[in-house]
This record gives structure tokens, sequence and C-alpha cells, in this order.
């Protein structure tokens, strides 16, 4: 085989699976994923002479309370799902309503397949209520006002528990008070805020869960999707499996390469 046909036969070869390569990283790159907050701290080390900068995002730590239906449940039953989490108290007579009913629309807009009448895909999302009134919201009537608003206990918790334990989640895991511009007192956390975790509980996001017409829920919509379909980096790289179960560019390597070996064995004596 002569060089010019031998480097046509690689560029035939190498060509595609280039193009797919490059194709497939640019597709990557080209969303921007929710930012994550809460830095817990920036670890240093130097590899073969550089010095790599390594950020530890802070992870969310587990929390144990009971929801509407009278069951203990924490957090960390629902790992491996993204979380969205949001703060009220069954009195309340201002934001919190709004905020329930927010809710309950973003719940239902994870029917299978879009359809109203199918049943709600609970295997996505976890929605969880944290009363912030724990006293007086008993097991009780949380379940009265969950069924006020049609919450599905699949994959919706409203949770009560010690007043401490809610507030120093609220505070000191989420950090509401950070990046807000509203208020927020320590002595009552009455927020109007949505928190967004992904699968890891890293928080990915703050948003106004009364913000309905604008840019905050669509948003956070928008948000969930894009983690959803967020790729765990602490596994390794499919790019190359996925090469070698392209089929359909194998074959088509394979014609072209035997093309080749057609055309050089009739030409190689002209």
């Amino acid at each position: 085989m002569s060089k010019k046909a031998l480097l046509a036969l690689m560029m035939a070869i190498l060509i595609p699976l280039i193009s797919y390569v490059v194709l497939k990283i640019s597709s990557d790159k080209a969303v921007i994923m929710p930012r994550k907050y809460l830095l817990d701290t920036v670890i240093s080390i130097v590899k073969e002479g550089k010095q790599i900068d390594d950020s530890i995002w802070h992870t969310t730590k587990n929390i144990r309370l009971q929801n509407q239906l009278g069951d203990t449940v924490s957090l960390y039953d629902k790992k491996g799902k993204i979380i969205v989490l949001d703060f009220f108290f069954t009195s309340c007579r201002s934001i919190c309503p709004k905020l329930t009913a927010n809710m309950a629309k973003l719940q239902q807009s994870f029917q299978k397949g879009g359809d109203t009448r199918n049943k709600i895909d609970t295997s996505i999302v976890q929605f969880i209520s944290f009363s912030i009134d724990p006293e007086r919201d008993s097991v009780k009537a949380l379940k009265e006002y969950a069924d006020k608003f049609g919450v599905n206990p699949d994959n919706w918790w409203m949770l009560t528990g010690t007043k401490d334990s809610i507030y120093k989640f609220a505070f000191e895991e989420l950090k509401v008070d950070k990046f807000s511009n509203e208020p927020i007192s320590p002595d009552f956390v009455h927020t109007s805020r949505f928190v967004l975790l992904d699968r890891n509980m890293v928080v990915r996001g703050y948003y106004d869960g009364l913000d309905t017409d604008s840019t905050s829920l669509p948003k956070l919509a928008r948000d969930i999707g894009l983690l959803m379909l967020e790729k765990d980096k602490t596994q390794k790289s499919e790019l190359f499996l996925e090469i070698i179960d392209l089929k359909w560019l194998w074959a088509i390597v394979v014609i072209i390469v035997f093309a080749f070996v057609l055309v050089f064995y009739f030409n190689k004596d002209k």
C-alpha cells in the first residue's frame, strides 16, 4: 500500500472519531450548570510541579424529623434524589399558603410523561417543608394542611420536631440567611426562599418561592432539569465506552476501509 493510500485510510478512520469526540466535549461544556454554594475550604496540592486548588463544598448534614404521616424520616433517606426545601407554619396567614401552593405546582409539574392524568414521578425530586413553629404544628396539623393543598406524601414531606434542630439545620446547614435580600431573624425562620440540593447534598441554589411569573421559579425548574442530567465527576469518563458502543460509526469505518482496500487491490497493477 502506498503512503498516500495509507494516509487516506488513516484519515477515513480517525476523522469520524475525532469529530464525535470534539462534538461530545463541546456539547457537555455548552450548558452552564447551577453554581455550587457554601464553600467549606480550598485544598492546595502540588502535582507534577504545578499547584492545584481543589474546592471542598459544604455537604448538608443529616436531620431526622417526623412527617405528616407520623413517620420518622431523615434527609439521607432520600440520598440520590434532587431535593427542594422550604420553611412554613400551618397557622401562617401571610406568605406560607402562597409558598405551599407554588411548591404544589412544582410537584405537579413532574407528572409522568407530562400528562396530568398520570401519577407524579416521585423518583426524581423530593420536596421537604420544615415547620418553623413545631411546638404547635403537630403531625395532625401537618396532615390537615397537606391535604388542603393536595400534597402527595410519596415525594413531599412536611416535617415537625424540635425547634432547636430545625433552626440549627436552617442556619448552619442550609444557611438560609446567606445571599438573601430579605432579613431573616434567627428567632423565627420566616423566609420565602426555596433551597435546592443536588444528589450529593450540596446547595445549588436559592429561589424566591413567591416569584412565579418572573425568573426565580422558572429558573428553579430549569436548574432541576440540569441537575437531572449532571454527571458524577467522581465516576470514570464513559466517553471511551460510548465510542466503542457506536455501532453505526464503526459500520461506516469498516465500509470505508473495505472500499479503500478494494480500490487499492484493483489499482495496484495499473
